[in-house]
């Protein structure tokens, strides 16, 4: 979804690169210039690789940040109990249209990644390696990378899954690459005990494998050499949409800004689209570390930092990225497909001057959903606008009250529509002829994530925007409707 379709970003290293090592000389390491930068990749035992992992405190750098030598072990006791079946998975779907880092390392560097998913499989025994990606130009990359490789080794395979946020989420992401919908189960689910082929799963993103396949090389004290000594090593940033950045972590957050010729402006936001706004004064003290970050109630995630200019309009930017968060549901829970829509529609009314009362409802709709959604999605959205909300309460106050800020909205925060890429608005339209609707409101009932009711009863919309996972229900709904005032328009 980031801008690599268009203008790939702008590489930047603080300190000698690591993972983005080459690039400098080369556009793309092949398998020979790979091997000519970092040489051979040591074979290591089972119970070697857990040690590198534990020793280099390597965390997965797709957003929670877990461990990787916990779900290594998770691994092997779950196949330990299974005949000692097992399969690798590389999560590359970077769903979120202000990261690229993993995009980045898939187009460019595609065999570190492929080496630190292969240093596992081979510990671990396992039938398959995995790569799960969304893009067309990713999926020929690492295709390439695969085939350069040759058959040794662990077999590898490649499969592309539908381009949206969810589909990076564990669940989604195995349920696509198992042929079934790239959707979350909406149930807890370990992939250490049930993922690829129902096998117990490694699942980690592109960056935790290529730190690995890096660790190997280097040993642990070397790994150690830079970064925080109890978080060593780098970190590879996605900064403003546009700048992917290797440094070493306890940096501070300004400088890091600084290398990309940018300030930290109104706020900025860490984590991504489920992340939270640092203050302007608390980003000039925050450091590129999650203990620091966590003292501001902040995560690094998947290594997302968006810096807001002075020039835009908060306000519109949190209710373009609220809006489009809501399209991206998974329409399999009442929060998503309900909550997330009235949330961003309760914004849009505080924004356009609904006073007091439209902000006291958009907290009323934060509440509504936390905690109620059958994946993350919910959640991860409804605290992105407490966030803002709480950054910028007089831009908000401001607007409620009809006066506004006076500034248009930039577009800072990149959303896929602002690249060039197709509309997030779905194609197909459900479409009420009021001439013949009687209000009988079986429609709703049917499709109530697409239609919803005024207080007399009839639909609040004569045109509503039909997203295609919810096509087999509108076909139900324009069947059922006793006044035939329903139908599906492209």
């Amino acid at each position: 979804m980031g801008s690599l379709t268009g203008a790939p970003p702008a590489l930047a290293t603080i300190g000698p690169p690591r993972l983005l090592a080459g690039l400098d000389r080369v556009g793309r390491l092949d398998r020979v210039a790979h091997l000519t930068q970092h040489g051979s990749l040591p074979e290591l035992r089972q119970e070697e690789v857990v040690a590198l992992a534990e020793n280099t405190d390597l965390r997965g750098r797709g957003g929670a940040g877990f461990p990787f030598a916990r779900k290594l072990r998770a691994v092997i006791e779950s196949a330990g109990r299974k005949d000692g079946r097992s399969a690798v998975v590389v999560n590359g779907s970077e769903g979120e249209p202000s990261c690229l880092k993993d995009t980045t390392l898939l187009l460019l560097v595609p065999h570190m990644v492929l080496d630190g998913a292969a240093l596992t499989a081979a510990a671990l025994g396992s039938e398959e390696i995995v790569i799960g990606v969304t893009r067309e130009d990713v999926e020929e990359s690492v295709r390439a990378a695969v085939a350069e490789r040759g058959p040794a080794g662990v077999p590898m395979r490649v499969n592309r899954l539908p381009e949206r946020f969810v589909t990076g989420e564990g669940t989604a992401l195995t349920s696509g690459l198992n042929n079934g919908p790239a959707l979350p189960a909406g149930r807890k689910v370990r992939s250490s005990e049930s993922g690829l082929k129902g096998l117990p799963t490694l699942l980690s993103n592109a960056e935790t494998y290529a730190q690995l396949g890096l660790a190997a090389r280097l040993g642990a004290l070397a790994y150690r050499e830079v970064g925080l000594p109890n978080e060593p090593g780098t970190v590879l940033l996605t900064v403003a949409g546009a700048w992917v950045v290797e440094t070493p972590t306890g940096i501070p957050l300004p400088y890091v800004l600084e290398v990309c010729g940018i300030g930290a402006g109104q706020g900025v936001l860490v984590g991504g689209y489920h992340g939270r706004w640092l203050g302007p004064d608390t980003a000039q003290s925050a450091l590129i570390s999650r203990g620091s970050l966590a003292e501001f109630d902040a995560v690094l995630g998947a290594g997302a930092v968006l810096p807001l200019p002075e020039g835009t309009c908060p306000v519109g930017e949190t209710l373009r990225v609220a809006r489009w968060m809501a399209a991206e549901s998974a329409g399999q829970c009442g929060p998503c497909v309900l909550g997330l829509p009235a949330l961003a529609d309760a914004l849009a009314h505080a924004c356009q001057g609904g006073g007091r009362a439209a902000l006291d409802a958009v907290h009323a709709r934060i509440r509504a959903v936390r905690g109620r959604g059958a994946c993350s999605h919910p959640d991860g959205t409804s605290h992105f606008v407490a966030s803002a909300l709480a950054a910028f309460p007089d831009d908000f106050s401001d607007h409620a009250l009809g006066s506004g800020c006076g500034r248009p909205v930039l577009g800072a925060l990149p959303l896929p529509m602002d690249e060039g890429a197709p509309p997030t608005e779905p194609a197909e339209q459900l479409v009420v002829n009021w001439t013949l609707c009687q209000g009988h409101g079986l429609c709703a009932d049917i499709i109530p994530g697409v239609i919803r009711l005024d207080v007399d009863g009839y639909p609040a919309q004569a045109t509503m925007p039909l997203p295609s996972n919810l096509r087999p229900q509108a076909l139900r709904a324009v069947r059922r409707c006793p006044a035939l005032a329903l139908r599906i328009q492209e």
